[in-house]
């Protein structure tokens, strides 16, 4: 089974920069796909961005622009870049993997999730 460990965040003026980072560890070649989710207090969670075993990315249109979701395969861990942070961008960020588990019992697509790590954008 994949495991995350999320890490980097912390507290940033606005137009601040931060730069998170998703250890994976376990079972990593069976990730599909991975991406970064986060909740605001109040909030559903939402989608910030992902990054496919191709490469291929998506962004939130909130995120288009400012952050950047990329990988480092040797180091099992993808980074997501986040630049002129806004107060809006305020809350916990969370790693996701898709796995796919191959097995007659209990196969198919798992979403993992890290523990979360919390961002806040505040002057």
């Amino acid at each position: 089974q994949v495991q995350l460990v999320e890490s980097g965040g912390g507290l940033v003026q606005p137009g601040g920069s931060l730069r998170l980072s998703c250890a994976a560890s376990g079972s990593i070649f069976s990730i599909n796909a991975m991406g970064w989710y986060r909740q605001a207090p109040g909030k559903q969670r939402e989608l910030v961005a992902t990054i496919t075993s191709g490469g291929s990315t998506n962004y939130a249109d909130s995120v288009k622009g400012r952050f950047t979701i990329s990988r480092d395969n040797a180091k099992n861990t993808v980074y997501l870049q986040m630049n002129s942070l806004k107060p809006e961008d305020t809350a916990v960020y969370y790693c996701n993997a898709e796995e796919a588990v191959y097995s007659d019992y209990g196969g198919g697509l798992y979403d993992r999730w890290g523990q979360g790590t919390q961002v806040t954008v505040s002057s």
